[in-house]
């Protein structure tokens, strides 16, 4: 945990967002959220091209590290945290309450729907069948072009292997803190270009 990142977080949240805490849900394939780091977001969100008509989906935002960033960078647009945890969604619910542009959902992002999002942020929320389910479903429901930022994709990359309607638009690596010794984060932007797959 860095502290800049948590005075970052107190600046916007009024607390750290980091949780040691495992998750309560109990959901197959779901996994424990992640705070991501904010040099992370800024390198990544910070160069996605959100607008004003932009709505940016957060797949597991825990206790909400990526609606704090939107915030604190005043970035366009809107956005929305998902997460399966209803313990953790009623806490990023709870600071986040004062911002108008921000709203978090409790429950699966395999029952949200999809149609109105134009850019989604993955930081490896669930394991590889979740993914291809909700890559079907993102597929089948974008009401148009949608960029999907995938951080942490280590091995996951596989589910986008085989689908039409997508262009790899950056890819890279990056080192987390505390993770000494352990590969470096693999990322992917993607756009989806392909809408309303039967």
């Amino acid at each position: 945990m860095s502290d800049a990142d948590v005075r970052r977080d107190v600046a916007v949240a009024g607390r750290s967002l980091e949780r040691a805490e495992k998750s309560r849900h109990t959901a197959a394939g779901a996994h424990d959220p992640t705070a991501t780091p904010y040099f992370v977001l800024e390198d990544l969100l910070g160069a996605v091209g959100l607008s004003e008509g932009s709505h940016l989906l957060d797949v597991g935002c825990g206790a909400g590290r990526v609606l704090a960033y939107f915030v604190e960078a005043g970035l366009p647009g809107r956005v929305t945290g998902v997460e399966l945890d209803a313990w953790l969604a009623a806490d990023a619910a709870a600071w986040s309450a004062r911002y108008e542009r921000v709203n978090v959902v409790a429950g699966s992002a395999l029952d949200l729907p999809l149609a109105g999002y134009t850019h989604v942020y993955l930081f490896n929320p669930f394991d590889t069948p979740v993914l291809e389910a909700f890559l079907d479903r993102l597929e089948r429901e974008a009401a148009r072009p949608v960029t999907l930022v995938h951080m942490s994709d280590n091995g996951e990359w596989l589910a986008y292997l085989g689908r039409t309607g997508w262009t790899v638009l950056r890819e890279g690596f990056f080192d987390l803190p505390g993770e000494t010794g352990d590969c470096p984060q693999h990322y992917t932007v993607r756009r989806l270009h392909k809408t309303g797959r039967a």
